[in-house]
């Protein structure tokens, strides 16, 4: 009985995992939801079969999800922006906001 229920929330994991992924567009959410589940399994098929296969295939999961949280944590080691923005040089013919001159602003 154990059995079916850890595999069935290990398929429901995989497609939690997936719909977070393409319904938020966030592949760490997605990991995150995923490796979250399969700890709750694992710790199910601790829970059924007491044993030493099963508490090492738990502390795998646990491991795995500690050490890819933590690496997903960090913000990627570049900026989004990969180019100036298109109007930083060339703006000197808009309006001034306060007052209605063109110029260069701050002069």
């Amino acid at each position: 009985m154990t059995g079916i229920l850890v595999t069935v929330v290990t398929a429901l994991a995989l497609v939690a995992g997936v719909l977070t992924t393409l319904t938020t567009g966030a592949l760490r959410s997605g990991v995150r939801v995923l490796l979250d589940l399969l700890s709750a399994a694992g710790l199910l098929r601790l829970a059924g079969e007491p044993g030493w296969n099963g508490l090492a295939g738990a502390v795998a999961i646990i491991a795995l999800r500690q050490l890819l949280g933590a690496a997903l944590s960090h913000p990627p080691p570049w900026s989004g922006r990969q180019s100036p923005a298109r109007c930083a040089e060339d703006d000197h013919h808009l309006p001034l906001a306060s007052t209605g001159e063109t110029g260069k602003a701050g002069g």
